[in-house]
């Protein structure tokens, strides 16, 4: 019974806490590098690793941090994770860095980071830090994979992957017949679609939840 329990706060925290489609933050990000599985993984581990860094920074100084300076001590903080993690990926993966192009440095202000910076790790130690930083990237990498897939197989019809180190392609499967894919999802129009109808299925299942909560304590 508590294993279940377990699972379904995951779940509930996957979905309901999740920062695109439950909380609305890093909206721009989601829509314009979510065209292929490459860009998202990619993106998702960029944000996942500034996240997580940016927490435990954030945790470590915040008894140190006046009041008053603190908003920009944390941007600082994530500004230069952000420019290290920009390096790494233009010195290793040079396609996935002009791919992601200036998103890249738009992580300084995704909303995500800045808030649970502010919201969380201002106000817990370390290791819950490091915790929601790894829940919150996870979850992000989440929303944004499946916009990813449901673009490219509408959009393209091939569910593809590439190695992003040497752009090697390992795998391609078609899976919608040439001539039916629906290209607009390739465009903005088909991100913001999208996102509308991925973001009414997580409120669905919010509601559903808080239905089923309060029935409970009847």
């Amino acid at each position: 019974m508590s294993e279940k329990k377990e699972k379904n706060g995951l779940l509930n925290r996957l979905l309901i806490e999740n920062p695109v489609f439950g909380l609305y933050l890093g909206i721009c990000s989601s829509l314009a590098i979510t065209t292929n599985i490459n860009n998202a993984i990619g993106m998702g581990i960029a944000v996942t690793v500034v996240l997580v860094l940016s927490n435990i920074l954030v945790s470590a100084v915040r008894n140190l941090t006046p009041d008053d300076i603190h908003i920009p001590v944390y941007i600082v903080i994530i500004a230069t994770l952000v420019t290290i993690v920009g390096m790494v990926i233009q010195a290793y993966t040079p396609s996935l860095y002009s791919a992601l192009g200036a998103f890249i440095d738009l992580i300084v202000v995704n909303c995500i980071i800045l808030g649970r910076a502010e919201a969380f790790a201002s106000m817990n130690p370390i290791g819950p830090s490091i915790a929601d930083g790894v829940s919150m990237g996870i979850s992000y990498t989440l929303s944004i994979l499946a916009m990813s897939l449901v673009r490219q197989i509408l959009g393209t019809g091939i569910l593809s992957l590439s190695n992003p180190f040497t752009n090697a392609e390992i795998f391609s499967l078609r899976l919608i017949p040439e001539g039916f894919e629906l290209p607009f999802f390739k465009e903005q129009f088909g991100a913001f679609i999208t996102f509308a109808c991925l973001a009414a299925a997580v409120s669905a299942y919010k509601n559903h939840v808080e239905n089923a909560s309060k029935k409970g304590t009847k």
